[in-house]
């Protein structure tokens, strides 16, 4: 058993020591960085520098920076940042004349970098960067479940279309039936009103026929004045 147990210690001090080595490995490619000049100014005490550094961005003015050349890797200066673009950095070397002896460079020439000031704005970054990966992760969360509310509301439409067409359906059935009955008593009474009509005139024939005239004489109205109307 206590075997075990300092197994288990070594693996715990190997594995924490492997962990710290590759977040160190990990801090330093993110602020140590290469460079070449393109551009010195003696006078001024200037140096353009040319540089692919994706993190270049987190670089304010007046942040330090220590470089050195690759073949005197001991041997480093201190410059300043004062401006940067996308792809160019403009360092002030307060003690040029100095590093131009220490670390060698002119035009051309390839350098190493590393700034405290970026470790710790990067340091920053990454912080922030992790509150947002969290937000983004709250906030997506709370997307997808919209997503699915607005999936839902779209199942929900097709259930009450189908529901109001089967309606709709059932009620067009009862339309044609009530409208069906109607014509049908329409018809029927269509039927009852020729009978009554042939009836009708079955019975005013049947009066013509057996009229019993009152007066066989007939009013002549041969004068304007009636009192002098005869019937003849």
């Amino acid at each position: 058993m206590p075997n075990l147990l300092i197994i288990f210690m070594i693996l715990f001090t190997v594995n924490s020591g492997w962990s710290q080595s590759n977040e160190k490995k990990n801090d330093e490619d993110a602020t140590v960085f290469s460079g070449r000049i393109s551009r010195l100014n003696p006078a001024a005490k200037l140096a353009r520098i040319r540089t692919d550094f994706a993190n270049i961005k987190f670089l304010n003015r007046k942040d330090r920076l220590d470089f050195w050349n690759e073949t005197y890797p001991d041997r480093r200066c201190v410059a300043l940042v004062e401006g940067r673009t996308n792809d160019y950095l403009l360092l002030r070397i307060p003690q040029y004349d100095t590093c131009i002896l220490k670390v060698h460079f002119s035009s051309g020439t390839y350098l190493h970098f590393e700034s405290p000031d970026l470790e710790q704005t990067v340091k920053v970054a990454k912080e922030l960067v992790e509150i947002l990966l969290k937000k983004r992760l709250a906030m997506n969360a709370k997307k997808t479940r919209h997503q699915r509310e607005l999936d839902g509301y779209v199942e929900k439409v097709d259930v009450v279309n189908k529901r109001y067409e089967i309606l709709r359906q059932k009620l067009e059935i009862e339309w044609q039936k009530e409208l069906a009955a109607i014509e049908e008593d329409k018809s029927v009474s269509f039927t009852e009103f020729k009978n009554s009509e042939a009836r009708v005139n079955e019975i005013d024939t049947k009066i013509e026929t057996y009229r019993v005239e009152d007066h066989n004489l007939k009013l002549d109205r041969w004068s304007l004045d009636p009192a002098l109307y005869i019937r003849k």
